[in-house]
C-alpha cells in the first residue's frame, strides 16, 4: 500500500474495500483531508457515502484503535506517579508525569497483551523479572528531568483533535454505533 499521507480519499475508501478493513491510519488520513480541505468535491462526498455504507453493512470493518494494551506503560506509571509524588512532596519541584514515563518506556521492553489474562501474566512477570529495571529507568527519567533547564515552557502536550468537524462526527457516529448495526434496520 502506498504512503497514506500521499493518498486521496478516494484512494483510501478504495483501500479499504478491498482490504475490508478501515485502520486507525486511513481514517486519521482521511480526517486529515477533510480538515485542510476548504471544500471537499463531489467524489470524495460520494467515496465517504459508500465508504460510511460499507461500514454500516460490514463490508468494511473499523479496526479499533486499540486491541491491545502495553503493560509497561502502567507498571512504569505506578512508579512514576509514586516517586514524583515523593518528590513534590519534600521539595518544590514540579516533574511532566508525562516526560518521565516516556523516557522510561523508551528504556524498557514493551509488554504487550490482548486478553485479561494475558495481561495478568505480563503484570507477574514484570514484577518478578523487571521491577528493579522499571525503577532504575523512572529513577534515570527523573534524574533527567530535574537536571534538565525548561529550554520550551511554551512546548505543547500531545491531545486528541477536537472532534467538531464533519468527519470527526461521523467518524464517531461509526465507531459508536456500526458495530451495533442489524440489517434489519437498514428499512427504517
Amino acid at each position: 500500500m502506498e504512503c497514506l499521507n500521499q493518498m486521496t480519499i478516494e484512494k483510501i475508501v478504495e483501500q479499504a474495500l478491498q482490504d475490508g478493513y478501515l485502520t486507525p491510519a486511513m481514517e486519521a488520513e482521511v480526517g486529515r483531508i477533510c480538515d485542510t480541505a476548504s471544500e471537499l468535491s463531489i467524489e470524495e462526498y460520494m467515496a465517504l457515502d459508500r465508504l460510511m455504507g460499507s461500514l454500516l453493512t460490514g463490508e468494511v470493518v473499523a479496526v479499533p484503535r486499540k486491541q491491545f494494551i502495553n503493560v509497561m506503560e502502567e507498571l512504569v506509571l505506578t512508579e512514576a506517579i509514586a516517586r514524583v509524588a515523593e518528590i513534590e512532596s519534600t521539595s518544590d519541584a514540579t516533574l511532566d508525569l508525562g516526560d518521565i514515563a516516556a523516557y522510561a518506556l523508551n528504556r524498557l521492553p514493551p509488554l504487550y497483551a490482548t486478553t485479561e489474562e494475558g495481561a495478568n501474566f505480563q503484570r507477574e512477570t514484570a514484577r518478578g523479572e523487571l521491577s528493579d529495571l522499571i525503577a532504575e529507568q523512572v529513577h534515570q527519567a527523573i534524574a533527567r528531568s530535574l537536571d534538565q533547564p525548561d529550554f520550551y515552557p511554551d512546548r505543547q502536550t500531545i491531545q486528541k483533535k477536537p472532534t467538531d468537524k464533519v468527519l470527526g462526527q461521523v467518524s464517531a457516529l461509526l465507531q459508536d454505533h456500526a458495530h451495533k448495526f442489524e440489517p434489519a434496520q437498514a428499512s427504517r
